[in-house]
């Protein structure tokens, strides 16, 4: 009883290692493919999706560059809810991930030496990372170390079952197990699905089920429907994300599992036969053993057996796409159908989701587009005051100063609160790093709107009065406002680089020259109130005010400048 238990401990504890090792693997593995697509693999999904085989490729090509269905599930949720992509765009899209995410087991199946690949990943991408410079170098580190990280764990989780063989006892557990009835079937694919909706990686419980395989404790047929439950076990991620979302998040979601489990339950019976029936003439010699040196010994393995659930897996993906593809559009209306559009939901006004928390790299992504959003809207705004400023305005534009503003407010809570809830979350540091950058970023832009505001008020405080600017003083503030307005331009464009590369010196040197000429301005504007204009006061005041304003637009640009060069942190 005593050598049981401490067989159970050992096998537990190597596995739950293995698994653990697997899994953070894989969550360094996305998310440094993420880094280094970046915002381009966003700008592709959304704009490659005109041509229905186009969207499978894209959804094919996108899965296997970021080795996780699931993060483009979540990703399809986000540009659903905020209109960029259709529903049946995004449904083409799904088809493809499906099978993109394929490549993963491949991986597993064809991996020659776990361990060895293992160590070497994890010592090269350290060196890429810790002794290297550049955010790009950086993220290709973090990379590796996944990859190694993956191929580590799934030499602990095969390390870890193996023992099992030498106990009957514990090996009749998994041996008696079967897929040769539909029944088993349903059982074994239910289990998978709640045990990949648990861990939240299809990935995870293909590479315990193919472990397993290795080891000879489970059959080629439990391994296949494994998988199946596993497919469907991995659309658990799209219904997180889509919580609190709006009605199209939630029919993004429903799809997904819809789909999965529609196109398991039509073709299971088919595969039954292909794997009981068919696999076994396919792949003749899938239940050989082989010898092979583990740890400096020699033990049996069946290393045949990964190519078909491989092979299984990919053809499994391949038939369910070609099933849904012809009713795309008619399974996108069931869908609308039974989630309806609420009459009184709202319009999400940016972007952000609750549920690209499940990736702090997508979600870093998703924030940079809302600050994008806010520099493009100050730089109109700026373009609007001048407007304001040369008496060239009306009270439409006036309005839209105000509304604008109203609206960057709101973006500006948004992406506060967005972020805030991510940095609560055990970030890496280059994450968090960027999410206080971003967190700076959005408060400079908001208060450089809240200038350009305060700018249309000065204006109308003024005509209140009854009173208007000189012609003279007119000018001067066109100058401020256009040497102001060049310096905005200048920094702006910085927001969107992932890598700007800046010289701070001129910058700030610039910002110097700015300032003083402000000063010279300001000084001006105070020596022309005098007794013989008794209004001028009035016009004075309300002028230093506005070149007050972009005083303070000058520092906050100057800031954002000095946060994306790193000499300020967030």
């Amino acid at each position: 009883m005593k050598d049981n238990l401490s067989l159970i401990f050992s096998i537990l504890v190597t596995v739950a290692g293995g698994l653990g090792l697997f899994l953070l693997g894989m969550k360094h593995l996305s998310e440094g493919l993420q880094a280094t697509a970046g915002g381009g693999l966003r700008k592709f999904m959304t704009h490659a999706t005109s041509h229905r085989l186009v969207g499978v490729g894209t959804g094919i090509f996108s899965t296997m560059l970021v080795q996780s269905s699931s993060i483009i599930t979540v990703m399809l949720v986000g540009f659903v809810s905020t209109a960029l992509m259709t529903l049946p765009q995004a449904i083409n899209v799904l088809i493809g991930a499906n099978i993109g995410t394929t490549a993963t087991v491949w991986i597993i199946a064809y991996a020659p030496n776990p361990q060895a690949l293992g160590f070497v990943g994890i010592a090269l991408g350290g060196a890429l990372y810790f002794f290297l410079r550049g955010e790009r170098v950086h993220n290709l580190g973090l990379t590796v170390i996944g990859l190694g990280l993956v191929f580590l764990g799934l030499y602990f989780m095969s390390k870890g079952v193996a023992p099992i063989k030498q106990n009957p006892d514990f090996a009749h557990i998994f041996t008696t197990m079967s897929a040769q009835h539909i029944g088993g079937v349903v059982k074994i694919a239910v289990a998978a699905t709640l045990l990949t909706a648990v861990i939240q990686s299809s990935a995870a419980t293909i590479a315990i089920a193919m472990a397993l395989a290795q080891q000879g404790l489970i059959t080629y047929d439990v391994a296949i429907a494994v998988l199946f439950g596993a497919n469907i076990g991995t659309t658990a991620t799209g219904w997180i994300a889509a919580i609190g979302g709006t009605a199209d998040a939630k029919r993004t979601a429903l799809s997904h599992t819809l789909s999965n489990v529609a196109g398991s339950v039509v073709l299971v019976p088919f595969f039954y036969v292909f794997f009981v029936k068919v696999g076994p003439w396919l792949f003749p010699n899938y239940a050989d053993p082989e010898t092979i040196v583990v740890s400096g010994q020699s033990v049996q393995a069946y290393t045949h057996m990964m190519a078909p659930i491989a092979v299984t897996d990919t053809l499994f993906a391949c038939a369910r796409g070609v099933l849904l593809f012809p009713f795309v559009k008619p399974f996108a209306r069931l869908i609308e159908k039974m989630i309806k559009q609420p009459e009184n939901e709202k319009p999400h006004l940016s972007c952000l989701k609750v549920g690209m928390l499940v990736s702090p790299v997508l979600a870093c992504d998703q924030a940079l587009q809302e600050v994008t959003f806010m520099r493009e809207s100050n730089l109109e705004l700026l373009d609007c005051a001048r407007k304001v400023l040369a008496d060239e305005s009306d009270e439409a534009l006036e309005n839209h100063i105000t509304h604008r503003e109203e609206i960057l407010d709101t973006v500006q809570k948004e992406v506060t609160d967005f972020l805030g809830s991510m940095m609560s979350k055990r970030l890496g540091w280059d994450v968090a790093e960027r999410a206080r950058r971003l967190l700076r970023l959005t408060d400079e832009l908001e208060s450089v709107s809240d200038e350009t505001a305060a700018v249309l008020k000065a204006v109308r405080r003024l005509r209140k009065q009854g009173q208007k600017m000189s012609a003279n003083s007119v000018q001067v503030l066109l100058s401020v406002h256009d040497r102001v307005n060049a310096f905005a331009e200048k920094v702006s464009p910085w927001i969107r680089s992932p890598r700007p590369d800046i010289d701070i010196d001129d910058v700030q040197n610039e910002a110097r020259t700015i300032h003083e000429f402000i000063r010279d301005c300001r000084l001006a504007q105070l020596g022309r109130v005098g007794p013989e204009d008794p209004g001028s006061s009035i016009r004075v005041l309300v002028e230093l005010d506005v070149i007050n304003a972009y005083e303070r637009m000058r520092a906050y640009y100057l800031n954002i400048a000095e946060t994306l060069a790193g000499r300020k942190n967030g």
